[in-house]
C-alpha cells in the first residue's frame, strides 16, 4: 500500500474519531443534566406525589402538637421564608430524639432568645394528613402563626393554606434507578470503544470510506482525462 493511500486511512481514522468526540461531548453534557436533575431535590411546596423526595428550610419551629410515642415522631409546625419575604406555614415529622438540634430554632421562634439562628434545611417524603392530625393542627395553629396572619384556618380551608400532607423527615431516601442515565452512560463508553477500535485497526467502515474515495478518485481522473483530449 502506497503512502497516499496510508495517509488517507488515516485522514479517514481522525475524521471518524473528530465525529465519535462530538457525539461523546454531547453525550456527556446529556449524562451530567440527568446526573444534576437527579440530584436536585424538589422544595415541599412542588412536591406532586407522596414518592417526590422534598425539602423544607426552617426559619422558625414550633413545639410538638402531635407525639406518635411508638416511634418517638414529633409533629411540629414550621415556616419557611422565601426571598421575597413570603412565608409558608407547614407541618413536618421528625424523630424526637433529634430535637436538640432544632432547640436554637424553637427558642427564637417563642421568644426566648433574640439571636437569630442558622436555618435548617430537612429532607423527606410528603404523607397525607389524616383527619385526627389536622384537627389537633386547627387546634394549635394560632398558638403558632404570626399575629398579622389574618386567616382562620378550618377544615374546609385547611388544604388550601397548610396543604393536604406533613414532610416526615424520618423516612430514608430511596434512590430511584435512573435507566435514561444508565442508557448514556452505556452510549458513552460505547463511543469511547468504537474510537479506540477506528484508531487501532482497519475497520469496515475505514476500508468501506476508503474504496469510496478511490472510486471517486478515478472517475475524477477519467473525466479529467476526456477533457484533456478534446
Amino acid at each position: 500500500m502506497n503512502k497516499e493511500r496510508l495517509e488517507q486511512k488515516l485522514t479517514i481514522k481522525l475524521f471518524l474519531c473528530l465525529l465519535y468526540f462530538i457525539v461523546i461531548g454531547i453525550l456527556l453534557v446529556t449524562a451530567y443534566s440527568l446526573y444534576k436533575e437527579d440530584k436536585d431535590i424538589d422544595k415541599f411546596s412542588d412536591a406532586k406525589t407522596t414518592e417526590d423526595y422534598s425539602k423544607i428550610t426552617i426559619s422558625k419551629m414550633s413545639d410538638k402538637i402531635a407525639h406518635y410515642k411508638k416511634k418517638n415522631i414529633g409533629i411540629h409546625y414550621v415556616i419557611e421564608y422565601e426571598n421575597t419575604g413570603k412565608w409558608h406555614t407547614y407541618l413536618i415529622a421528625i424523630n424526637e430524639s433529634s430535637l436538640k438540634k432544632y432547640k436554637n430554632i424553637i427558642d427564637y421562634t417563642y421568644g426566648k432568645t433574640k439571636d437569630i439562628p442558622q436555618t435548617i434545611t430537612v429532607y423527606g417524603y410528603p404523607v397525607l394528613i389524616d383527619s385526627d392530625l389536622k384537627d389537633i393542627a386547627i387546634k394549635h395553629i394560632n398558638e403558632f402563626v404570626p399575629e398579622s396572619n389574618e386567616v382562620t384556618i378550618t377544615k374546609d380551608n385547611f388544604d388550601k393554606y397548610l396543604t393536604n400532607a406533613y414532610l416526615d423527615t424520618t423516612k430514608e431516601h430511596i434512590q430511584k434507578f435512573n435507566y435514561l442515565l444508565f442508557l448514556t452512560l452505556l452510549l458513552i463508553l460505547f463511543m469511547i470503544l468504537l474510537m479506540v477500535y477506528t484508531l487501532c485497526t482497519n475497520s469496515k467502515l475505514v476500508k468501506s470510506l476508503d474504496h469510496s474515495l478511490e472510486r471517486n478518485k478515478r472517475r475524477i481522473k477519467r473525466v479529467k482525462t476526456k477533457l484533456n483530449k478534446r
